[in-house]
């Protein structure tokens, strides 16, 4: 593994950012505040889709000592068709790496004192692990509020509505929200049929 802390008397955080950059960076501001302001330790505990990383491994390798950082092994995506959606592979790098996510929670929580484990808007697939380890489980939504209500209201939407929603005749009222046409939403959510709807975690 690289650089897990040894035993630390502040409390830990670990920080699982599923693969690609805008989720990364969006995650080591969160842990800057934490160290920086509260005083936590973290770790990233980072899911490999098998592409090299490099920036990601540069971005981490360059924080200070009480942020580490631990790659996990890369996920076989030879199955997938070459049409696959990104959101279908950001996702299974996260589904298909949870052994591996719990074994390196539980060398964390056997050296230092983890008190949370935050996930971003694909991650709460992990979040059962967090509570095997008695953690508390957090998930970091850095995007809009637009995509944020969809989120919390695609599930009513998909027991209410059974075509899909880029047929939609009248716009979508999402709570909180001005009103949006079916086919402007995301495409991770056109296609009931697809692996990146079925797998969406709003659905957890």
């Amino acid at each position: 593994m690289d650089n897990i802390q040894g035993q630390d008397a502040s409390p830990q955080v670990a920080i699982v950012p599923t693969p690609g950059m805008g989720h990364l960076i969006p995650l080591v501001e969160l842990a800057k505040k934490l160290v920086h302001q509260h005083n936590f330790s973290v770790t990233f505990i980072v899911p490999n889709d098998g592409s090299p990383m490099k920036p990601q491994r540069q971005i981490l390798q360059a924080l200070p000592k009480t942020m580490s950082s631990v790659f996990l092994p890369p996920v076989n995506f030879d199955d997938l068709p070459p049409n696959v959606l990104m959101e279908t592979r950001i996702t299974l790098s996260l589904t298909r790496s949870l052994d591996a996510l719990r074994n390196s929670l539980k060398t964390l929580t056997d050296s230092t004192r983890v008190v949370a484990m935050v996930v971003d808007l694909f991650g709460p697939f992990a979040i059962e692990i967090a509570k095997e380890f008695d953690v508390l489980p957090f998930v970091f939504f850095p995007a809009n509020a637009m995509l944020l209500s969809l989120s919390f209201h695609l599930p009513k939407l998909d027991e209410t509505y059974s075509g899909e929603y880029k047929d939609m005749t009248e716009p979508l009222r999402l709570p909180g929200c001005v009103p949006v046409q079916g086919r402007d939403l995301v495409d991770a959510v056109q296609d009931r049929e697809d692996d990146a709807y079925k797998l969406d975690p709003s659905y957890m």
